[in-house]
């Protein structure tokens, strides 16, 4: 399998290049703006790299031509961005596989449906927390009950740089609810169901926190989000069961696992991926307007 990777410099990409590398794969083309991609020759040293997007496409248009072609697109770039790389993908004849979020607003849902079926091909979004022993623990302990009480803590500090960087731009990353926490409400809807009530959110304060409750069909989550510098890393599920998991450790091979679940035919579908987006968005419907976001 050929693979391509866009965002060969950022911090998830050599999660990327790995799961490659384990399921056999092989990274012919890769793009990233900034030049620090000396991660690649841990992986593939004869991969091409390129800074310039239009060379890029450019080559994957010749390796199509050539009949060697791009079988996937690894997407990790600026999450604004995997829209249009994901259209990309499907344009070259490969499939896409994206990191969260698949797109920043759920209209682009549907659009990205209808090309999937253009194409013929698909577009994988990476829910990796979802292969998390813990994750899988959480999902046991919600079947068959009609409610369950959810709540997580999620603190991961950022320095100052953060408030400089395009993560800091709501444009660009979706803003704190959706660079930190959409893998999380994939998690809480993933259990409980399709959110029914209009999200509360109870604290907002820019790029470092934001807390609230979301109510879904099976249950309701309370949650707190924050990338506060002085506060202590905490990655917290509880229930109200008392049962309490924590998601300190157990990352390290969970693209390989979506890799792996993919090349077989059991990856994920946009389908699964658009409750999430349709949460963040709500959330930052509600945050904008000052009041508790409107439930579509």
């Amino acid at each position: 399998m050929n693979f391509a990777l866009i965002g060969a410099a950022g911090y998830v990409a050599p999660r990327h290049m790995k799961a490659m590398k384990d399921v056999g794969g092989n990274l012919v083309a890769c793009l990233d703006p900034h030049d620090s991609v000396g991660i690649l020759d841990s992986f593939f040293p004869g991969c091409k790299y390129f800074s310039e997007f239009e060379r890029f496409e450019r080559h994957c248009h010749n390796l199509k031509a050539s009949g060697q072609g791009v079988d996937y697109v690894s997407i990790a770039s600026q999450n604004y961005l995997h829209d249009a790389h994901c259209r990309f993908a499907l344009r070259i004849g490969a499939h896409a596989i994206c990191e969260k979020p698949l797109v920043l607003y759920y209209r682009n849902i549907r659009q990205l449906k209808g090309m999937e079926k253009a194409s013929g091909k698909r577009i994988y979004p990476v829910l990796q927390l979802r292969n998390h022993p813990q994750a899988q623990d959480i999902k046991y302990a919600c079947l068959g009950k009609r409610h369950t009480r959810m709540s997580v803590t999620y603190h991961t500090p950022r320095g100052a740089w953060y408030d400089y960087s395009w993560k800091a731009d709501q444009s660009k990353s979706g803003g704190i609810a959706t660079n930190i926490g959409i893998h999380l409400f994939d998690l809480a809807s993933w259990c409980l169901g399709r959110m029914i009530d209009p999200p509360n959110v109870r604290e907002y304060s820019g790029n470092r926190l934001i807390s609230g409750n979301i109510w879904f069909e099976r249950g309701s989550l309370d949650f707190t989000l924050s990338t506060m510098p002085e506060w202590k890393p905490e990655r917290r599920f509880k229930l109200d069961s008392g049962e309490i998991f924590q998601f300190d450790t157990g990352f390290t091979d969970l693209h390989t696992e979506v890799y792996r679940n993919i090349l077989s035919g059991a990856g994920c579908s946009i389908e699964d991926a658009s409750e999430s987006i349709r949460i963040v968005e709500a959330l930052r419907y509600g945050v904008a307007n000052g009041r508790s976001a409107l439930c579509a």
